[in-house]
């Protein structure tokens, strides 16, 4: 059997200093359902965060339009942004028949008995919830067992669900899929595997790197497989300018960069930044060293360089002479 497992999309988002963010943000949803057909998944997980607090129709429409085209049963555990309001559209809004929504906050489970598979999962009520794993374990004579959580694994005392590896080595579960946490991980305990994937799409230089969904597959034991979406990424880099042309994509990209450039100011990167339209540039690079300026003062450095340009030659010599100028205006040297 195949999953897809997908949370944190946050639709709605204050995306104003990037808009055309926005516009690939509401196509995150036909990117999913695509994906669950080209994949042939048989049931999808959703860990919460879809919207980002407020809520728009034009999201609500792409979110239930997308569902309704994958046509194999999906689960969504609403999270700490779009927790169970009394007007969250989880509740005051029609969702297609092949949509279930744990709506309570305590976990309960349905079964789907083609797929021989039982889902257990809880919503949140509040922007904060309490570890709903502690004292679960899975139930039933199905072969298998998954649920979905908005859950944070990595602070034990985090307000957010937090989730032990205790709880997990002892939830009876095949596969336990989390929300929540931005950067995608997983981890075993036991017989069961924990996994998140992270959100979808970047927003800015705090979620870097692909961005994307997991794929699961259940069998004996559960695996997964990253699926990056093709979304605009984040990329923070610092480097000196002659390194600059071999970290960039050479047919420019519409990524979000940050680049903070080092060192001593060698090469005129103007041309190369224009391939990018989305790049923040931050020059840190010194002015070009002048090794032998002082050659000809009438002072200890003249009479330093002057011995030195004596008793050395070829490359070693203007190595030697740039790394004493260095010394001498009180700058690191690499070596």
């Amino acid at each position: 059997m195949k999953l897809l497992h997908a949370a944190d999309l946050h639709l709605d988002s204050p995306l104003s200093a990037t808009p055309a963010l926005r516009r690939i943000q509401l196509m995150l949803p036909r990117m999913l359902a695509e994906l669950c057909r080209s994949e042939g998944c048989d049931a999808v997980l959703l860990s919460g965060d879809l919207f980002d607090g407020q809520w728009s129709r034009q999201s609500l429409d792409a979110l239930r339009g997308a569902l309704a085209e994958m046509a194999v049963p999906v689960f969504i555990s609403p999270g700490n942004h779009d927790f169970l309001s009394p007007d969250s559209p989880y509740i005051m809004e029609k969702w297609p028949e092949n949509v279930h929504i744990f709506t309570s906050n305590v976990i309960t489970s349905v079964t789907v008995p083609a797929l021989d598979l039982r889902v257990y999962g809880a919503g949140y009520r509040g922007i904060d919830c309490d570890g709903l794993l502690e004292g679960f374990r899975a139930e039933g004579t199905e072969r298998y067992h998954v649920a979905l959580l908005h859950g944070d694994p990595t602070h034990v005392d985090s307000p957010y669900c937090p989730v032990t590896a205790t709880q997990v080595r002892e939830s009876g579960l095949h596969y336990l899929a989390l929300g929540h946490v931005h950067k995608g991980d997983s981890f075993w305990e036991g017989e069961t595997l924990c996994a998140w994937p992270g959100c979808p799409m970047g927003r800015g230089f705090d979620e870097l790197g692909a961005k994307g969904v997991l794929i699961v597959t259940l069998e004996e034991l559960a695996q997964v497989r990253f699926v990056p979406l093709p979304v605009p990424c984040f990329h923070e880099l610092e480097t000196d300018d002659r390194m600059l042309s071999s970290l960039l994509p050479p047919t420019g990209s519409e990524d979000y960069y940050r680049i903070t450039l080092t060192g001593e100011q060698q090469e005129d990167v103007a041309a190369l930044l224009g391939r990018f339209p989305n790049l923040e540039l931050r020059d840190r690079r010194t002015p070009p060293i002048d090794a032998w300026s002082a050659l000809q003062e009438d002072s200890l450095e003249g009479a330093l360089f002057r011995s030195l340009r004596q008793q050395t030659e070829g490359p070693e010599r203007e190595l030697a002479a740039r790394i004493v100028r260095q010394l001498l205006d009180g700058q690191e040297v690499a070596l």
